[in-house]
């Protein structure tokens, strides 16, 4: 059997209700209800220390980074690559110079089927994924193997318990394979991928890997060595950070042998008129001004979210998540989706003969923000046969008590359909 060993086993007492306090945001009225926000999986809140960092930057450092010598230039490179340092930190990375800015996920999956890709990939080659994967895993994957010729393949996801069939992996994991790419948590199903051995297994092949880790970097504690990837990605808005700033981390000795994926202004060391010679990484991936004030409430983030402690995070989302499941499984008409136990922090639902839009509409008058839709699985959801699902997803900052409201809520909507 494969074990996800990235997962914490130990917490501590944590005093949940007064780090609430620190999101502002939360304490509002929505439609003249409290805001039970439970859409973390798309976008966290921010708390007042990330939200003063970046205004404090704005304030008193803005600048351009690496290219000025005054003072506020200083200030900002400083600050800038003091966040590069963290995030290494935060991934146990070798050396900061593996951390790659970016504007998300999505645009660290596509750096590297770009880049690595388009030097590595030739036809016949095969890309493996999973069936469990968001889009950003998926279409920059389609887009390579339209360009080079290579072949798509799939883990299959064994059905509504949302597990990946590894009685397959044998026979889709060969030397034909070049890069396995998968989630290590399904933004859908709540699975939670055991990425650590199954990267090894990988790497026995000699097959380069990258995992996505969207919904884990904020939740678990992530450590890149252990994991045995080459390559792994996270976005800065689903961890507490700013919006448009993300992550890419892969081995030195990868990215020093990938081409750059932009051309401009600070990835060059030379530039004439007919030939140019490039930075090494992570400089050379970073053309043009970055997201400054992205990278220092990224710091900011990092730094809050470690003070709790990403184990305790982990444990107090999984209790939440497997509370809410099992409230839902006890109402008629439900049908739930993802793993009954070991599941991250997300319950996905669908009520019979309402739609799940619908679900997230009558949700939101009362207060309860969902997300109903495909969720970016389009390929899963026609898998599980269904076109949609409503979703509840947790954070540190929810409760228990939010957990019930939400439940009443899912009462009312059945009643109010007559489902």
């Amino acid at each position: 059997m494969i074990t996800d060993t990235t997962i914490p086993t130990q917490s501590k007492k944590i005093d949940w209700a007064k780090l609430r306090a620190d999101f502002p945001i939360l304490d509002q009225k929505v439609h003249g209800h409290p805001l039970v926000y439970l859409d973390n999986a798309a976008s966290s809140q921010k708390p007042r220390a990330v939200i003063d960092c970046v205004s404090n930057y704005y304030e008193r450092d803005n600048a351009n980074v690496h290219r000025g010598i005054h003072e506020l230039s200083n200030r900002a490179t400083t600050a800038f690559e003091a966040s590069r340092q963290r995030v290494a930190t935060f991934i146990n990375a070798k050396t900061p110079d593996e951390i790659i800015f970016t504007r998300g996920t999505t645009e660290g999956i596509n750096l590297v089927a770009q880049s690595w890709g388009s030097k590595n990939i030739k036809a016949g080659d095969k890309i493996l994924l999973t069936e469990m994967e968001h889009h950003s895993n998926i279409v920059p994957w389609q887009l390579l193997a339209e360009r080079t010729g290579a072949k798509l393949v799939y883990i299959p996801v064994t059905g509504d318990e949302g597990l990946l069939d590894l009685s397959k992996l044998d026979q889709l994991l060969t030397p034909e394979v070049k890069i396995f790419a998968l989630t290590h948590i399904s933004n859908s199903l709540g699975t939670v991928n055991p990425v650590a051995e199954l990267c090894e297994r990988a790497r026995k092949l000699g097959v380069t890997t990258l995992v996505d880790a969207a919904q884990s970097a904020g939740h678990l504690p992530l450590d890149v060595q252990k994991i045995g990837c080459d390559f792994l990605v996270f976005s800065g808005h689903k961890i507490c950070g700013p919006t448009g700033i993300g992550v890419l981390w892969g081995r030195q000795e990868v990215l020093d042998a990938m081409p750059p994926y932009h051309g401009g202004g600070e990835m060059i060391l030379t530039v004439d008129f007919f030939k140019t010679t490039y930075k090494k990484a992570p400089h050379r991936f970073e053309a043009g001004t970055p997201d400054i004030s992205g990278v220092i409430g990224l710091h900011a983030a990092l730094d809050y979210l470690d003070a709790i402690g990403r184990d305790n995070i982990f444990k107090h989302d999984q209790e939440l998540a497997s509370y809410a499941y099992d409230q839902l499984a006890q109402l008629q008409g439900v049908r739930l989706f993802g793993p009954k136990i070991g599941r991250a922090g997300l319950v996905s639902f669908l009520l019979d003969d309402v739609h799940a839009h619908d679900v997230v509409t009558v949700a939101d008058q009362r207060g309860v923000a969902l997300r109903g839709g495909h969720h970016c699985n389009q390929p899963l959801m026609k898998k599980l046969g269904i076109a949609s699902t409503a979703r509840a997803s947790f954070y540190f900052y929810n409760t228990r008590a939010e957990v019930d409201r939400f439940i009443e809520v899912i009462r009312e909507i059945q009643k109010f359909f007559g489902a």
